[in-house]
């Protein structure tokens, strides 16, 4: 029997890493990211389904199980925003809480809990884990654990991307990283849940009204990744704090919700609702408001409204259809608000990007969602 070549992949196969560090990439995410050097939610979409029909392509099992431990890298990247070190140096056995849904970065023997944070991971996506994690035959069986080779994972995403007729480059872990931090804020999730999931210092909350612990932020996390895999909501806006104030009358309530931004947002809810949510002061809920409903106003210091929500912001963007146009208007911390108006309105609102506007919406238009 002659010598065998072997694949990369076969090389791989029972390749697990222990704690990969890669010297010369430190993972941050650029204060002003350059949008048109990532990939939006729809690239990483398809470039996802990619590895998955990669994966599942393998006709030998030893290639198959190599092509689930790069799936898995990338999964944790792509929904995590860590880096590629990050994941190699996981212990998935250990790591990965499948019960309450979260993965552990960070050197668990070293002294500082400052090294390590938790990520919140999505119902589904834990449970696509736990089957990649099985099926790859992560077990410890007692053997000195090798390296998975940082290089080697470097090609296979590249070689995914340009599958997909995306720029290698585009597929390079952190731009994956940078990609995610992008498509976090864009919708709507706070910016210091952001930084906590990528393990940045986040900023200093602490203002005449705003009081929001770790795990108040770390359950926004979780709320947001179980919303995102689920997707069943139509509504564009979504503002996610914590009831300051209820106000009950002898049929509705009206709430306040602070957001971590530091925003008001106010609800007209009946009492029942109330009661069937189980709201109270200090609970964590997500306020979302339908894009039809969302007005807008040209920015003007005499202007009154009635209007119970009221934030002032500037136009990022303006998609104009036959029929609707869309306006998309970012707010001071950062959060982008959708408003529908009929196209036939534009000409009234004269509306041109970088236009400083009002961002207008009724109480009785958002909802309350509570866990």
């Amino acid at each position: 029997m002659g010598k065998k070549q072997q694949t990369e992949e076969t090389k791989s196969q029972n390749d697990w890493p222990t704690a990969v560090q890669e010297r010369n990439y430190k993972g941050g995410i650029l204060p002003t990211p350059d949008q048109d050097k990532c990939l939006d939610s729809a690239q990483l979409h398809q470039l996802e389904e990619s590895f998955r029909q990669w994966a599942q392509a393998a006709s030998r099992d030893d290639i198959r199980k190599s092509r689930q431990r790069i799936l898995f890298v990338f999964l944790l990247i792509r929904y995590t925003g860590a880096k590629l070190s990050e994941v190699l140096g996981l212990d998935p056995l250990q790591d990965i809480d499948f019960h309450r849904q979260f993965v552990r970065f960070g050197q668990t023997r070293e002294k500082s809990a400052r090294l390590q944070r938790k990520v919140q991971l999505s119902a589904a996506l834990c449970h696509e884990i736990q089957e990649i994690t099985a099926g790859a035959s992560f077990k410890n069986n007692g053997e000195k654990k090798r390296t998975l080779d940082p290089g080697f994972v470097r090609r296979k995403f590249y070689e995914r991307a340009e599958a997909c007729g995306i720029p290698k480059q585009l597929g390079a872990p952190e731009i994956l990283r940078k990609s995610r931090a992008i498509e976090l804020m864009q919708n709507n999730v706070p910016l210091p849940a952001v930084q906590m999931i990528l393990g940045h210092s986040t900023p200093n909350l602490t203002s005449a009204y705003v009081s929001f612990s770790e795990d108040d932020i770390q359950q926004v996390s979780r709320l947001f990744m179980d919303k995102e895999s689920v997707r069943n909501t139509s509504a564009r806006n979504s503002f996610f704090g914590k009831i300051q104030t209820i106000q009950q009358g002898d049929i509705q309530a009206r709430v306040q919700v602070l957001t971590i931004g530091g925003f008001l947002v106010t609800t007209i809810i009946t009492n029942d609702s109330v009661q069937r949510l189980g709201l109270k002061t200090g609970k964590l809920v997500t306020a979302e408001v339908k894009a039809p409903w969302v007005m807008l106003q040209k920015n003007d210091t005499d202007f009154k409204c009635s209007a119970d929500n009221r934030f002032n912001g500037i136009v990022e963007k303006i998609i104009q259809g036959k029929i609707v146009t869309e306006y998309i208007v970012k707010i001071s911390d950062g959060t982008r608000i959708c408003s529908i108006v009929t196209t036939a309105s534009c000409q009234d609102l004269a509306l041109m990007e970088g236009d400083r506007v009002w961002v207008l919406f009724n109480g009785f238009s958002v909802v309350l969602l509570a866990e």
